[in-house]
Order: structure tokens, then sequence, then C-alpha cells
């Protein structure tokens, strides 16, 4: 049984298990993203507005600014959960998901980074656009960059920079 989980967990896992890892992986991350990202909204820079689930159910502090200055906020404090999350993410990805090797570990980090990047510029514009111009609430423009950000960081990380 032991040798069966060693298995599993190892890079040569079956192409499903890979797959489950790296959803487990992802899940993972995003929890972190979004924990980190509504901590920095509520206390370290105020954007939730007084209609945001979080205010509403939970009691946590609205921000009582207007919803361009709320949208500008609330990408900074999306960027601060980007950079714990994916810290986490290139780790976990590394041990347990891809084979690392492709590249030096340090140009593998500034791939997995740039890739990120690129999800999140297309993320936060999205965020950006549904509080600015449609009024969302600062917690469903999350989710929504998170499902954006999933499907580009796939096939980035998976073509070019982790070895398949």
């Amino acid at each position: 049984m032991l040798d069966f989980i060693k298995k599993m967990l190892s890079h040569d896992a079956p192409p499903l298990v890979q797959f489950a890892k790296y959803a487990a992986v992802g899940v993972f991350a995003t929890a972190v993203n979004l924990v980190v990202a509504e901590v920095c909204a509520a206390w370290l820079i105020p954007c939730l507005g007084a209609d945001d689930i979080l205010v509403r159910e939970f009691g946590f502090p609205a921000a009582g600014i207007e919803k361009g200055a709320r949208a500008i906020r609330a990408v900074g404090c999306n960027i601060v959960g980007f950079v714990v999350a994916n810290v986490v993410c290139w780790i976990l990805n590394r041990a347990f998901v891809f084979r690392p090797g492709r590249h030096h570990w340090a140009v593998e980090l500034a791939l997995f980074f740039g890739g990120s990047a690129l999800a999140i510029a297309i993320g936060n514009g999205v965020i950006y656009l549904l509080i600015s111009i449609y009024g969302a609430q600062t917690t469903w423009a999350f989710v929504i960059n998170v499902v954006v950000s999933v499907m580009i960081n796939y096939v980035v990380r998976k073509f070019f920079v982790f070895k398949s």
C-alpha cells in the first residue's frame, strides 16, 4: 500500500492521477489566493462594498468608498493574493505534479510567474471591469478571476514550464 501511495505522489503517476494532483494543488492555491485577497480586502487595503457577501453574512468591514477606488484597491489585494498563492503553487506543482528540469529552477520559476502574470493581468482586467462598469461584488469578481486564471495557467505550466 505504501508503494502505491508513493507511486501516485511521484512524478511518474498516470496522467489521470497527474491531473487530479494538479486540480488538488490548484484548489489549494486558489483557496490561498482567495483567503489572502479577502483578508487584504477587509483589513490591509479595504475595498469590500456594503453589499459584499462577506460584509452581509460574516460581518467583515465595508470600506465605504466609491466603486472606482474599490476596483483599484481590489486589484491590489488580488496581486497580494497572487504572489503568496503562486509561491505555494510552484512549490507544490514542482514537488507533486509536474517533473521539474525542463529549465534551471530559476528560469522555471520565472516562467511560472510569467505565465501567472499573464493570467493575473487578464484576470485583473476582468476584476476592474466587473466592479467599475457592472458594479459587481468584490468577492464575485475575485471568483470569476480565478476561473479565467486557471485556464491560462494550466496551458502555460503543462506546455512551457515543466516537463510533461
